[in-house]
């Protein structure tokens, strides 16, 4: 159990086949889409796939410079990009600041390049936006957060303008389904899923 709570993202059995010499695709940026970083993208992944009115989740990178960055770029820092989630949602069932809340309270945003066993900067915490309106909600946010001290440290989100999503690698799409006896799904995952489910049932699909 000591040697489970060591189990990162970034793991040499992460996956059955390398994905260095795979380019990611460019995902178009329009829609009802919304972008977060959280940690690894796994993780990210499966807990908005849960909730209701989000119709699809993808992994993928973003938040740097880089062009056409591959998982192993990403993971060994030699990029500065993040894992990113891109969730395609239904505005009619959920919205934004929702999304937005979700996103706040299944991480620890006060963590600088942190979360859980996962450390340096493609883990850390963004919110990006595409509309100004988008940018005003999620500084307001943080701003309430701060005020009300629901945390005992500063949050440390960057707030970003998206200019580019990079798709990851397709073995890292649906991961914790795919491969749910990862050690890194069975013990840092699933659990972070479970305790955002226990805390928001009524979010859930």
């Amino acid at each position: 159990m000591f040697a489970a709570l060591f189990v990162a993202c970034t793991s040499p059995q992460t996956t059955k086949k390398h994905s260095s010499t795979i380019a990611a695709d460019v995902e178009p940026i329009y829609g009802e889409a919304a972008y977060f970083a959280s940690g690894c993208f796994w993780c990210v992944e499966a807990i908005y796939e849960s909730v209701n009115g989000v119709r699809e989740a993808i992994s993928g990178y973003a938040g740097g410079s880089t062009a056409h960055p591959t998982y192993r770029q990403i993971s060994s820092g030699l990029s500065d990009h993040a894992e990113v989630v891109k969730v395609v949602y239904d505005p009619k069932v959920v919205d934004f600041k929702t999304l937005l809340m979700v996103f706040f309270e299944s991480h620890d945003p006060t963590t600088l390049n942190q979360q859980g066993p996962d450390r340096g900067a493609q883990y850390r915490s963004i919110a990006f936006y595409k509309t100004k309106e988008e940018k005003e909600l999620i500084e307001s946010f943080i701003d309430s957060l701060n005020k009300n001290q629901v945390y005992a440290k500063e949050v440390v989100t960057e707030v970003q303008k998206l200019t580019q999503f990079w798709r990851a690698e397709e073995e890292h799409q649906d991961f914790e389904a795919n491969y749910p006896n990862h050690p890194y799904i069975k013990n840092v995952s699933v659990p972070r899923l479970q305790r955002f489910q226990e805390k928001y049932p009524g979010l859930l699909k």
